[in-house]
């Protein structure tokens, strides 16, 4: 077993109980008390390292965020573990301009819907993927495939930038989605395109957008799973391997959320907010006014179903190099370690 000095770790901007763990210091000090500091990977000042953001290549790492680039790490052959999934719903729509004449899901037949497309992405294009499953899911309530619109990709030169406080974001945490599809949508080389989550809220709210298909609550799981929903908590299997008790603390300490969550209602929201930098009302309004009460992390049968039903529509638009056993990818031992000890 190796000697640990320190661990690295990543989250999304996103609601995750890991992302409100960090705020509160939690993980800070759960590590420290082993001597062990933990260093950010989205502010280190080395692109490689950034990288392990979606390549999860860095050993002795932990990440919270949307699912897709871990997936395609997985499938790429990074040997790493699901240890923990948090589903916080989200919202997920289709969005049209009142001048489109597109009211309904039944009206996007034949109508050209925007992808969003980095074609010279080195990673996983995540976005396009999570446009993607979006467009399908919408169509797939009405009776319809993607072969029934015309999706229209937006091709991006821009490379995807994940460290904070880059000169391109002007100030701001990071690049805000949807402006490729605004802009199309504007010049009216669309009539539709999918958002989700916060931004997608704040963003129909500010063009005055018709919801065309709204589905990211839709009890079929299978239609509402995308990137952000649900979230896994991975670890590299090194760590898991070589540390299991530190990643069973881990898991204990961002397991603890919920319940906090539940007692602090205003501060879990403030908290949500502040990751993902915008107003506590567009978190309220994109995950429901009780998001604090879906912050729990398990592994239950339901979400792992829905992971690998996410996973084949990967491989077949070819977002993956190969399949892969979802159930293989799941620890169940840390939790259930963090379980004990709760109950204990």
């Amino acid at each position: 077993m190796s000697t640990l000095d320190s661990v690295w770790y990543t989250r999304c901007p996103a609601p995750t109980p890991l992302s409100i763990a960090h705020q509160l210091g939690w993980v800070d000090r759960q590590f420290q008390a082993s001597g062990i500091s933990v260093r950010s990977i989205r502010d280190s000042k080395d692109p490689a390292v950034r990288q392990s953001h979606f390549t999860h290549a860095l050993d002795y790492s932990f990440r919270q965020g949307g699912n897709i680039p871990p997936i395609w790490a997985r499938a790429g052959g990074r040997k790493t573990r699901v240890v923990g999934i948090t589903t916080t719903d989200e919202f997920q729509a289709i969005i049209a301009l009142p001048s489109s004449g597109i009211a309904r899901g039944a009206d996007l037949k034949g109508r050209r819907i925007g992808v969003p497309r980095k074609p010279q992405e080195k990673i996983v294009d995540f976005q396009r993927a999570t446009a993607l499953k979006g467009i399908v899911s919408a169509l797939s309530l009405e009776g319809l495939s993607h072969a029934d619109v015309e999706l229209v990709h937006l091709d991006s030169a821009e490379a995807t930038l994940i460290e904070r406080g880059n000169a391109a974001f002007l100030g701001l945490k990071r690049r805000y989605p949807y402006g490729d599809e605004l802009l199309a949508l504007a010049r009216g080389d669309i009539d539709a395109f999918f958002v989700k989550g916060a931004e997608g809220v704040v963003l129909a709210n500010q063009i005055g957008a018709v919801v065309v298909s709204e589905f990211g609550f839709h009890p079929d799981p299978k239609i509402r799973i995308n990137n952000g929903t649900p979230r896994p908590l991975t670890v590299d299997a090194r760590f898991l391997d070589e540390h299991f008790d530190l990643v069973a603390d881990l898991v204990a300490t961002v397991g603890r959320v919920a319940a906090w969550a539940e007692e602090n209602p205003h501060d879990a929201v403030r908290f949500i907010a502040n990751e993902i930098g915008l107003g506590e009302d567009a978190i309220r309004a994109a995950n429901g006014p009780d998001v604090h009460r879906h912050l729990t992390l398990s592994l239950d049968d339901e979400q792992i179903a829905a992971f690998d039903h996410f996973k084949q529509f990967l491989l077949e638009w070819d977002f993956i190099p190969a399949d892969f056993d979802i159930s293989g990818w799941i620890d169940r031992g840390p939790l259930e370690a963090a379980n004990r000890r709760a109950a204990a």
